[in-house]
């Protein structure tokens, strides 16, 4: 995997704002491994990254000299005093233009902000799988997910909502619970195929510790005659959940194309651009993903819909803050904002004015901030994955 991608950042420390739980998983497989200074590129740290424009080509990166004796000559040539302009911004007003932006961003994101900056994880040193971590703790995040934060039918009082029932549900509610129940879904296929077969230090099988598919915990998980039949339809809901992530990368395809990933290594860069223009042209090559026009039409009505959709998704974002294993955080973390990243896409609007034969984008139109296209790649890559282990638990099946 490219730098780019490799590299999160996160708060791991945030108070859960719901309820107070000192629950904290004890096992050594939930400890995260932040990077050290030393291991993070050059272009990520400090402020660097804010002044790399997104529409700005490689080679006009390296322009820089040029422009600037070009700008200071066109100064010597305009009048002193009708050229003046007084660009004074007193700082009340300035600290008012800052909260603006930040209510307007607000507007169009499907997940609350991190308060902190947190810390830079590597995401290949510290892998998805299964850390022991259980019990009522993990149980209340997904009950208070489903109970509290779906869109529910009348007299529904598990904590996922049976098959017959949804059908009774209008179009937009069936999609957040199906994008909600296929994240799930794809979670526990993860822990089912990374299952620890053997802990650290035991003498039974590799000291550092081992994991594989447990294909009895996957048949737990997800049987018919284990789970009231809802199993399959789980499992489903996988799919839809995949497709909904590809329809919105291929939606902001003209935008990923002009990114510019930057590290501040140039053969680096250079590589994660190629590799994710491959990854988009592979998206383009299949357009029929998932048809997110048919959504919200019908006025004011449908206009409050959405703003409960989308409240709704930010609170779940609130809740990965309650995850008691670090590594766990991490990951809901990251396939939540991947999710919520790719929802943003689909519905704030801000990506539905494309022209394809326009090369300069306004930044200000259309913005998504790293950790963003980060989380949106690694949660697109999570799901092909649990689709890739899906296949295997079949097989063995057999």
């Amino acid at each position: 995997m490219k730098i780019y991608p490799r590299l999160y950042k996160v708060n791991l420390k945030q108070e859960c704002p719901f309820w107070t739980d000192d629950s904290k998983c004890a096992m050594r497989y939930c400890h995260v491994q932040p990077c050290q200074d030393e291991d993070i590129p050059d272009g990520l740290k400090g402020d660097t990254l804010k002044n790399i424009h997104f529409n700005e080509s490689p080679a006009d990166k390296y322009k820089v000299k040029a422009q600037l004796h070009d700008c200071l000559r066109s100064v010597n040539d305009h009048n002193k005093e009708l050229g003046y302009l007084n660009t004074t911004i007193s700082s009340e007003n300035y600290k008012d233009f800052k909260l603006w932006k930040q209510y307007d961003d607000a507007q169009d994101n499907f997940c609350v902000k991190e308060s902190s900056p947190g810390e830079y994880v590597d995401l290949l040193l510290n892998p998805e799988r299964y850390t022991g971590y259980k019990g009522p703790s993990a149980h209340r995040i997904w009950r208070t997910i489903y109970m509290e934060n779906c869109f529910r039918p009348e007299n529904s009082p598990h904590n996922f909502i049976r098959s017959s029932k949804i059908n009774g549900m209008c179009l937009e509610k069936r999609v957040f619970y199906r994008v909600i129940s296929g994240l799930h879904a794809s979670i526990n296929i993860h822990l089912c195929s990374k299952y620890l077969l053997s802990m650290k230090d035991s003498l039974e099988i590799i000291p550092s510790g081992q994991w594989g598919p447990n294909l009895q915990e996957f048949q737990a998980r997800f049987a018919p005659e284990r789970t009231g039949s809802e199993g399959p339809n789980w499992l489903r809901n996988l799919y839809f959940t995949y497709l909904l992530e590809l329809r919105a990368l291929a939606k902001a395809a003209p935008y990923l194309e002009r990114e510019e990933y930057y590290t501040g290594n140039r053969v680096q860069d250079k590589d994660t651009r190629l590799a994710i223009n491959d990854i988009l042209n592979v998206v383009r090559s299949f357009p029929d993903h998932f048809n997110e026009s048919v959504m919200f039409t019908g006025g004011a009505e449908a206009q409050l819909l959405k703003e409960q959709f989308r409240q709704h998704f930010r609170n779940i974002s609130r809740i990965m803050d309650c995850v008691g294993c670090d590594k766990c955080k991490l990951w809901g973390k990251l396939q939540i904002q991947g999710l919520g990243t790719a929802l943003k896409i689909l519905f704030s609007g801000k990506f539905d004015r494309w022209e394809p034969t326009l090369h300069n984008f306004s930044r200000k139109q259309f913005f998504l901030e790293r950790s963003e296209i980060v989380a949106l790649i690694n949660s697109l890559g999570r799901l092909s994955e649990s689709i890739f282990e899906l296949d295997k638990f079949r097989q063995m099946m057999r």
